[in-house]
């Protein structure tokens, strides 16, 4: 509960105690009540006549009276005025008190009091029920200014993505100086969209934009503009621009701006509904006849296919900048940020870290040194070592060890065989990544796991390295087969990445000799999804039938020369299992020590 909400039902209760107070003093007391008795004035009076009567409390109309065998009575008299005559002559003692009138604020407070308080506590509980008053806040936009406290993050902070780093870099110069481009003629950018894949760091760079910039600062999330009721989202888009052009020069970021700027006439509303008019109300005031100098808006997505054209063209977004997965200098560069509040041992080399994590973003890389650090304190350590980071990234890449899942002796020597055949075709065969580690402990869903790692950063693949890649895939099940002269279904996800890849090597990237360079399959954009989520068939049944024959041509020419390399090397492929099934881990120094024994030395199944 609020601090505001506590107050006002501690004065509720206060303002109940109040008017339960008044009720109860302005009441006689029970026991006054119990002790006298109710009687008729006639009665009253001929108690008086025969002088029973020794004292009398006069109060108002109405009447007290002690007698003297200590018992009381009392009664209400109308306009008596000689009623004191009767009583001095009486010889009784008379005490006179004033009677009870209750003033006009005390009869009003009450009289209405408790409605009052009743009708406000009511109130109070429905505004709490529904949220406040929705009729007027749902127009006020949610967009967050961030204070100078709240931005702690620069440009120091941020690694790995130089490039990226330099364009926003400029733009941050325009809002501090920006005389220095305006005097050879340049506008400063209305928008600048960052893309790139999840965890890359785009709202890291513009968090540290905030951080540089020193110009106010407004963040919202695309979300937050699309609500159930129409008009509400372009009323929000208003509300915030009008709101940033009142501290101009200042810059809006919006994340996941997808979900408000896909493509119109992807709805089910046919272009009406709440979302299209949000995009259009956006469109408008970014580039449309009402534009004001020094709103910037920066944007994040990792859905740029998704945007609307119009959000795209220059004017609106003038500057797309890419943010990708960091290279290898950059990863070192994202983990000497990550370990500054690290202690870390003097075995531990970054660079060699950073040289086997290829493929991994900033977000996955801050989670190394996390899970090393986690990993590190278990142990009871202070400092953490080479072998931690080791340890994390073998959970990141292969899986976290499934220690309660026991496996018989007969599904340990299958998957020893089958994981020793994966890794001898890849040390066999040449220009193929380099094996790393190979394990039969099971790991995630796989019972066991043989790990390649790329000396240098791959950005394309050439034809013989996807051909040698199909034959590795294809070395569990010959290994299983040539061994146990059976097969099992572990190898499932090994033909399934096959026939994946042998597909996208006929119909995508045209590596066919009998197809040729060509692509089949034409991308189709769905009308609900707003993209290409599915794939027309732009060929013929004939085209169709040759396709399906060169894809199991690929796969089958592989597994039999797997199959032929594995028979000819079939010492060397037991002496692995057998290591495997003694050490269950086994990195690249001990797979190339075993292999080289194996030469001269033969090792019985």
């Amino acid at each position: 509960m609020t601090t505001k909400a506590q107050k006002l039902l501690f004065w509720t209760v206060v303002g109940l105690s109040v008017i339960f107070l008044l009720n109860l003093w302005s009441m006689p007391t029970r026991d006054s009540r119990a002790s006298e008795e109710q009687v008729i004035f006639s009665d009253f009076m001929a108690k008086l006549d025969q002088g029973d009567i020794d004292k009398v409390v006069i109060k108002g109309n109405n009447i007290s009276g002690v007698l003297k065998d200590n018992s009381r009575l009392r009664t209400y008299s109308a306009n008596y005025p000689d009623l004191v005559e009767v009583l001095r002559a009486k010889g009784v003692q008379i005490e006179v008190k004033p009677a009870d009138e209750t003033s006009w604020y005390g009869h009003l407070l009450m009289t209405w009091g408790p409605f009052v308080l009743f009708l406000g506590l009511w109130l109070f509980l429905m505004r709490r029920m529904q949220g406040g008053n929705q009729a007027l806040s749902l127009a006020q936009n949610k967009a967050r200014m961030l204070t100078d406290e709240q931005k702690k993050v620069t440009f120091s902070d941020v690694a790995g993505i130089n490039e990226a780093k330099d364009d926003v870099q400029e733009t941050v110069e325009f809002l501090k100086d920006p005389r220095k481009f305006r005097k050879l003629g340049g506008r400063i950018p209305k928008g600048v969209l960052l893309v790139g894949p999840p965890g890359t760091g785009k709202t890291l760079l513009a968090k540290a934009i905030a951080g540089e910039a020193g110009v106010p600062f407004f963040s919202i999330s695309g979300s937050d503009f699309v609500e159930m009721f129409v008009g509400v989202g372009a009323s929000r888009v208003r509300s915030l621009f009008e709101q940033a052009k009142k501290q101009a020069p200042c810059i809006i970021f919006i994340d996941e701006i997808d979900a408000v700027g896909r493509s119109r006439g992807a709805g089910v509303g046919g272009g009406n509904d709440e979302r299209e008019q949000t995009l259009n109300q956006l469109l408008v005031e970014m580039d449309g006849f009402d534009t004001t100098e020094g709103v910037i808006l920066v944007a994040a997505t990792n859905r740029p296919d998704v945007l609307d054209p119009a959000l795209l063209r220059p004017g609106r977004f003038d500057r797309q900048i890419v943010v990708n997965h960091p290279d290898l200098r950059g990863r070192s560069e994202i983990l000497q940020v990550h370990t500054k509040k690290v202690p870390i041992a003097a075995n531990v080399e970054l660079e060699k870290i950073a040289r086997g994590t290829p493929g991994f973003s900033g977000a996955d890389l801050e989670n190394l040194v996390n899970e090393a650090a986690l990993w590190a304190a278990r142990q009871n350590k202070h400092e953490v070592e080479a072998v931690d980071f080791e340890m994390a990234k073998d959970k990141i890449m292969m899986g976290a060890e499934r220690k309660s899942m026991i496996l018989t002796d007969e599904e340990k020597r299958v998957t020893a065989y089958h994981e020793a055949g994966h890794a001898l075709i890849a040390k066999l065969l040449p220009g193929t990544d380099p094996v790393h580690k190979v394990s039969i402990i099971p790991r995630g869903r796989a019972l066991g796991v043989t790990m390649q790692l790329p000396t240098d950063d791959r950005h394309s693949y050439s034809k013989e390295y996807l051909y040698n890649r199909l034959a590795i895939l294809m070395g569990g099940r010959v290994a299983e087969e040539l061994v146990f002269k059976h097969v099992t279904t572990g190898a499932g996800n090994d033909l399934e990445r096959a026939t994946d890849l042998a597909r996208k090597m006929v119909c995508e990237w045209g590596m066919s000799d009998k197809l040729g360079p060509l692509t089949f399959g034409q991308k189709e954009k769905s009308m609900f999804l707003g993209r290409d989520f599915s794939t027309k068939r732009d060929f013929s049944g004939q085209v169709a039938l040759e396709i399906d024959l060169e894809i199991k041509r690929l796969v089958t020419e592989n597994y039999e020369r797997a199959k032929q390399m594995l028979t000819a090397q079939m010492v060397s492929l037991q002496a692995l299992a057998l290591a495997l099934l003694d050490k269950e881990t086994l990195d690249a120094s001990e797979v190339d020590e075993i292999m080289l024994q194996s030469c001269s030395q033969a090792v019985p199944v």
